[in-house]
């Protein structure tokens, strides 16, 4: 049953939520939806080795297909692909709420990281596209009428594209993001929807600090059940050491989209390594933003996650 279609179309160099209408839903499906570099993959692992129920390393992209994103695969091909998988589903975004259509019977878990930790990461990542990634983002951006350019070369320098990411926008309507869509936004639309009873908010701090007891709740919220047994081989395969070294069988050919494949996007899995690197006057300017654009619960979230919302009553109580 469909409850909210997606009120706002998105389009960037990478994704297009327009994709989303060849979408046809199971009662079953699994959204995985994180603003980029917010522990997607992590999670895409921790829900494969839960529906699995086996360490094996499987390549992410063919088990959990990323629907939005633009290429390589045309979305009527995709949608087959999906349609024949007939394990439990797991699909991929990178869009806000808003962007998504939502079903009531598919549950969806939203991955949430502090901004200055995604924007550090992001920026890894950027900066080791491979060139025929590069070549692929310029044609997607020159063949879109609503972007109508190459995509954007990320800085070498961090700060650089710290302030660029906080003061230029690539969506219309938003001022700040590029070459994704304003993270402020992002995590708003996603916070608001909290109450949703198939909608689970994970964050990675969370997940660093405890990854056994986040896993345990994200199996129970899909109502999976893991024989005891089972666990402690699980909970392995999903920490960063052993994704790290399964880097190239998790990624499959995705691999090659970076320079130095598997082993640069599974780079440090670290978070504050923004700190001596960013410059205060942009430090200022996203506190300011987190200010104007969070209420003070959803700022302590994003920047903490769970544990430093407390007093669930009263977050209850908050609108948002």
């Amino acid at each position: 049953m469909l409850v909210a279609p997606g009120a706002c179309t998105y389009r960037t160099w990478i994704v297009d939520s327009r994709r989303w209408d060849h979408y046809r839903p199971r009662p079953t499906d699994i959204v995985i939806a994180t603003y980029p570099k917010c522990g997607t993959t992590w999670m895409q692992r921790i829900v494969g080795l839960l529906i699995f129920q086996s360490p094996e390393p499987r390549p992410i992209m063919q088990m959990s297909a990323w629907i939005d994103r633009r290429f390589p695969e045309a979305i009527e091909a995709m949608a087959v692909r999906i349609d024949a998988q007939d394990h439990r589903r797991f699909l991929k975004t990178h869009l806000p709420f808003d962007g998504l259509p939502i079903h009531g019977e598919v549950k969806y878990v939203h991955v949430a990281r502090d901004g200055r930790d995604a924007c550090m990461s992001f920026h890894n990542q950027g900066t080791a596209f491979a060139p025929e990634m590069l070549d692929r983002l310029d044609r997607a951006g020159l063949e879109d009428d609503s972007l109508g350019r190459a995509y954007p070369r990320i800085p070498a320098d961090p700060a650089d594209y710290f302030h660029r990411w906080l003061t230029v926008g690539a969506v219309p309507g938003h001022e700040d993001g590029t070459p994704t869509m304003s993270f402020f936004h992002f995590e708003r639309t996603w916070w608001a929807e909290r109450h949703r009873p198939n909608v689970l908010l994970v964050h990675y701090t969370d997940l660093k600090a405890d990854l056994a007891g986040e896993m345990r709740r994200v199996a129970d919220f899909l109502a999976i059940k893991v024989p005891p047994d089972h666990w402690p081989g699980l909970v392995d395969a999903a920490g960063f050491a052993a994704m790290r070294r399964d880097g190239e069988a998790l990624m499959g050919g995705s691999a090659s989209s970076f320079q130095g494949g598997a082993a640069r996007f599974f780079h440090q899995g670290t978070n504050g390594r923004w700190r001596g690197v960013f410059r205060e006057a942009d430090l200022a300017l996203y506190d300011a933003k987190v200010e104007a654009e969070f209420s003070p619960e959803c700022a302590r979230w994003v920047a903490q996650g769970r544990r430093a919302v407390q007093q669930p009553s009263v977050v209850a109580m908050e609108v948002p």
